[in-house]
């Protein structure tokens, strides 16, 4: 069965934002939104503005226009615009209605006030312009005026505003980067401070080099959390260190007092195999004192452990406690490989190992396979599920087939504890054909490690 992974899964790095990029992207997109809302305004007002203003002089034009016609029928009235052009119809003459007709057809129909147009010339240019049409009984009054020059401008300002727009942008990028660096960096200080102060069992207050602000706000938040988990970290060092020292004062005595009952020759046999299974326990309480003591410290301790004889000890201490439980303990392999490691903390890791699988094991036999980097305990038991494999190693965790049976769920944990302090690994699979084999690497590979939780 594979090795539980209870490693949280991590989120992709190119989904997530750093607080500079937010702040810079915010002043851009502020500064974009802004300058194309002005942009647009100011197109719309332009030519808003410009609209009424050609009314307003097509209208007096052409109120004029109508006026100076009406003075003097045969007199070609002057216009004060160049773009413009006047033109007179009488409705009443069928004929010059259809020369209105056949050059414009679209007057015709048109109704009374300023209309626009839009055509192409001779010369298939596009023609833009407005028309103004006042009506009498006897002629009807047309006064255009081209617009294409109005367009032209609005084009152009157009480009401007869009040039605008862009240099708009520019400055709010280097507003926001500028900004983001000024607002991060005391935040970029708080962090750089907090990461000398790794590893330091008594790091110096933070809130003194920052003002009184957000970040200063911040800085005395870090500082009282650090103190209060500092006190923590020094009461739980201090109560192991008093729990170890006093239980290893009783052990003690328990060992002496067991050696001595061990050498009177007097002894009867069935007394000796009880004084020895006492010799054992002691040991195993004194090791797994060890071990704790380590762990709660996050100390690495350092020996040349021979593999081969802690598995001997294991074995020879767990088939004295079988009974007549029908199960068979031995041990496959080239003996000689050793660990830097205490050997106590080696003796806890694989006595958890061994101690499940004769724990679950009801009959057959277990195997402790001795490998060059390894040590495999391969059991005959009825296996686990996916559930037990995958949260094996949690602190507290039961398997499916741990019944009424005693223990609190803690043992594998302390193997992947220690597996992550030594930087070994722990994992089970199935076995060939039943049973669970589990693996305690000491060499571990960098596939297994990626998948593994009980490494450093």
């Amino acid at each position: 069965m594979p090795a539980a992974d209870s490693s949280k899964p991590r989120r992709h790095r190119r989904f997530r934002r750093r607080l500079r990029t937010r702040i810079i992207l915010s002043f851009v997109l502020l500064g974009f939104g802004l300058t194309t809302l002005f942009a647009f305004a100011a197109l719309w007002a332009s030519k808003y503005v410009e609209n009424q203003l050609v009314d307003d002089v097509m209208n007096r034009n052409i109120d004029e226009y109508v006026r100076m016609h009406q003075r003097n029928p045969d007199a070609k009235p002057t216009l004060a615009v160049d773009q413009m052009y006047g033109r007179v119809v009488n409705p009443n003459d069928p004929g010059s209605m259809a020369r209105l007709a056949a050059d414009y057809p679209q007057w015709v129909s048109m109704p009374e006030g300023i209309s626009s147009y839009t055509g192409t010339d001779e010369a298939n240019q596009l023609l833009s312009y407005k028309v103004a049409l006042r009506k009498t009984p006897d002629a009807w009054y047309y006064l255009a005026y081209d617009t294409r020059r109005a367009n032209i401008a609005q084009q152009r300002l157009w480009w401007w505003l869009s040039l605008a727009v862009l240099v708009f942008v520019a400055l709010s990028l280097a507003l926001g980067w500028w900004s983001a660096s000024k607002v991060m960096s005391p935040v970029s200080e708080l962090a750089s401070r907090l990461r000398a102060y790794r590893g330091s069992s008594n790091p110096r207050p933070l809130a003194p080099h920052f003002p009184q602000d957000e970040v200063g706000e911040l800085a005395k938040s870090l500082d009282d959390y650090a103190e209060r988990l500092t006190e923590v970290v020094q009461r739980d060092r201090e109560f192991n260190a008093d729990v170890s020292h006093e239980l290893r004062t009783p052990l003690a005595i328990i060992r002496g007092s067991v050696e001595l009952m061990l050498s009177r020759p007097d002894m009867d046999e069935k007394t000796r195999t009880r004084i020895q299974r006492i010799q054992r326990a002691e040991q195993q309480c004194t090791d797994l004192i060890s071990a704790l003591l380590l762990l709660s410290r996050n100390e690495r301790g350092h020996g040349n452990t021979d593999v081969a004889r802690v598995v001997d000890q294991l074995l020879d201490a767990h088939r004295a406690t079988l009974g007549g439980k029908p199960l068979t303990l031995r041990v496959e392999g080239e003996e000689g490989a050793r660990v830097d490691s205490p050997e106590a903390a080696l003796s806890v890791a694989l006595g958890n190992l061994i101690g499940n699988a004769v724990k679950y094991t009801k009959e057959g036999e277990v195997v402790v396979r001795l490998l060059p980097d390894a040590v495999e305990v391969v059991d005959s038991g009825p296996g686990l599920s996916k559930e037990d494999a995958a949260r094996l190693f949690e602190r507290g965790y039961r398997g499916t087939h741990a019944g009424h049976s005693q223990g609190g769920g803690i043992g594998l944990s302390i193997v992947s504890r220690l597996c992550a302090l030594y930087g070994w690994e722990v994992g089970v699979r199935p076995g060939e054909s039943k049973g669970v084999v589990a693996t305690l690497r000491f060499s571990p590979t960098r596939e297994a490690s990626a998948a593994n939780p009980a490494r450093a």
